[in-house]
C-alpha cells in the first residue's frame, strides 16, 4: 500500500509540482491550500507524512503544526522560504522532522521525504526491548522513550530524542556531522552542518546538567562520553 502525504501549501504552482512528483514515486498525496483545510485534512487520518508550508492563509504553518502536535508525533516537513538559524531552530523545537528551504529541488525533497518514511517505519516495526540507560539522576528509557532527571520529564523533540538515543547506544565513538545525518536523519544533507549543530546545541539545554556528556570533538564531529560533570 502506498504511503499517504498530506501536502500544505498554498502556491498552486509548488503545489502541483511537488504532487506530480511524489506521485511519480508511488506516493498517495492529498493537497490542501490554506492552514484550516489544512488540519480539516489531517484530521480525516491515515496519513504517514505531512508538507507543511509556513506562509499559509487563515492559519499560519506553525499554528497546524502546534495543533498536529498536541494529538501526533506524525512526521512533519516544514517547506518555507525562511533559512534563518532562529527559523529553523524553532521549527525543530515544535517537533519539526525536517526543514527544506525554498527554492528546493524536488528530487531532494521526495529523498528526504523517503528517508524520514524508512527511518519512522522502522521505529514502528522494531521489536520492543526493555533498554534502560542509567548514569547517576539521568535515566533514558529506550523503549519507552521516555527522559528523566531526578525523576522529572524531560521533553524531547522527536529529533533530539533520536539524536539522544543514538549517542547512547553508540557511547565512546565520534561522529562526524555528515555521519550523523547519514544515521539520525537517514540521507546526505548537502553539506548544511547547522542542521547538527543546532540539534546538538537544543539537546544540550534540555540535558541541563548533563550537557557535557555530548563532547564536541574540534575538527570532527562529536561523541558521547560518561564522565565527571563540570
Amino acid at each position: 500500500m502506498a504511503e499517504k502525504i498530506l501536502l500544505v501549501e498554498d502556491e498552486k504552482r509548488i503545489r502541483e509540482m511537488v504532487a506530480e512528483y511524489l506521485e511519480s514515486e508511488g506516493l498517495e498525496v492529498t493537497e490542501a491550500q490554506d492552514g484550516e483545510s489544512g488540519i480539516q485534512s489531517w484530521k480525516t487520518g491515515g496519513f504517514d507524512l505531512i508538507i507543511l508550508d509556513v506562509m499559509l492563509p487563515k492559519i499560519d504553518g506553525w499554528s497546524v503544526l502546534r495543533e498536529i502536535r498536541r494529538h501526533s508525533q506524525i512526521p512533519v516537513i516544514m517547506l518555507t522560504a525562511r533559512g534563518e538559524e532562529y527559523d529553523r531552530l524553532f521549527g525543530f523545537e515544535l517537533g519539526v522532522d525536517d526543514y527544506i528551504i525554498k527554492p528546493f529541488s524536488p528530487r531532494e525533497l521526495v529523498a528526504r521525504i523517503k528517508a524520514v518514511l524508512r527511518r519512522t517505519a522502522g521505529a514502528r516495526d522494531r521489536t520492543p526491548s526493555s533498554e534502560l540507560f542509567e548514569y547517576q539522576d539521568l535515566k533514558i528509557n529506550l523503549n519507552a522513550r521516555r527522559v528523566t532527571i531526578k525523576g522529572d520529564n524531560i521533553d524531547l523533540t522527536p529529533k533530539e530524542y533520536e539524536l539522544l538515543s543514538f549517542f547512547v547506544k553508540n557511547q565512546d565513538h565520534v561522529f562526524t556531522r555528515d555521519q550523523l545525518l547519514d544515521k539520525v536523519w537517514g540521507y546526505e544533507f548537502g553539506g548544511d552542518d547547522r542542521t547538527v549543530d543546532t540539534h546538538v546545541k537544543m539537546l544540550r539545554e534540555s540535558l541541563g546538567v548533563y550537557r557535557h556528556l555530548i563532547v564536541t570533538v574540534w575538527g570532527v564531529g562529536y561523541k558521547f562520553e560518561l564522565g565527571v560533570i563540570k
